[in-house]
C-alpha cells in the first residue's frame, strides 16, 4: 500500500482547477502517525527528547493555527478516529480534522506563508500516511425553512 504524505504537482494543479473559483473550500484530512516522529528531514525544529508522532502533530497543530488565522482560516473539527463504519478495515486512521478556508487563493497563501514553512517538518515527522480531500458545499441542497 502506497503512503501519501504530500500532494503531487498533478494533483496539486487538478485541484487548483477544480476548486480556484468555487469560494469556501473544507479540507478533510484522514491522519495516522508514526509511532515515533521521525525529524530526520528536519533536525532543525527535532525536539530535544523522543516523541511520538501525535506529539508531533500537536506541535504542527499548535504552531499552524496562528498561520491560518492570519489567512482567515480556522479548523472546524479535530478528532480521534479508527476504522470506517462502511469501508475497508485497511487502512485504519487515527484522526481526522477538518480545515476551512475562504478560498483556495487562501489556502495556497497559508501554505506558502513563512511562518508554515518553518514548522511543517513536525506534520511530515508526525505522519505515517495521510489523505487530504478538498470540498465545497452543495448550495440549494436543502432549506428547512422551505419545507415548512
Amino acid at each position: 500500500m502506497d503512503n501519501y504524505l504530500n500532494a503531487s504537482e498533478e494533483s496539486g494543479k487538478e485541484f487548483y482547477r477544480n476548486f480556484h473559483d468555487k469560494g469556501r473550500i473544507v479540507l478533510l484530512n484522514l491522519l495516522k502517525f508514526r509511532k515515533r516522529a521521525d525529524y530526520t528531514s528536519h533536525r532543525n525544529i527535532k525536539p530535544a527528547v523522543e516523541i511520538t508522532g501525535e506529539e508531533a502533530y500537536r506541535l504542527y497543530l499548535e504552531s499552524t493555527i496562528p498561520e491560518l488565522e492570519e489567512v482567515g482560516s480556522r479548523i472546524l473539527y479535530y478528532g480521534k478516529s479508527g476504522r470506517f463504519l462502511i469501508g475497508p478495515l485497511h487502512p485504519k486512521w487515527d484522526a481526522i480534522l477538518l480545515v476551512e478556508h475562504a478560498s483556495v487563493t487562501k489556502f495556497m497563501e497559508f501554505c506558502q506563508s513563512k511562518g508554515y514553512l518553518k514548522n511543517a517538518g513536525h506534520r511530515t515527522a508526525a505522519l505515517e500516511d495521510s489523505r487530504l480531500l478538498p470540498s465545497t458545499e452543495i448550495k440549494d441542497f436543502y432549506n428547512p425553512k422551505e419545507s415548512v
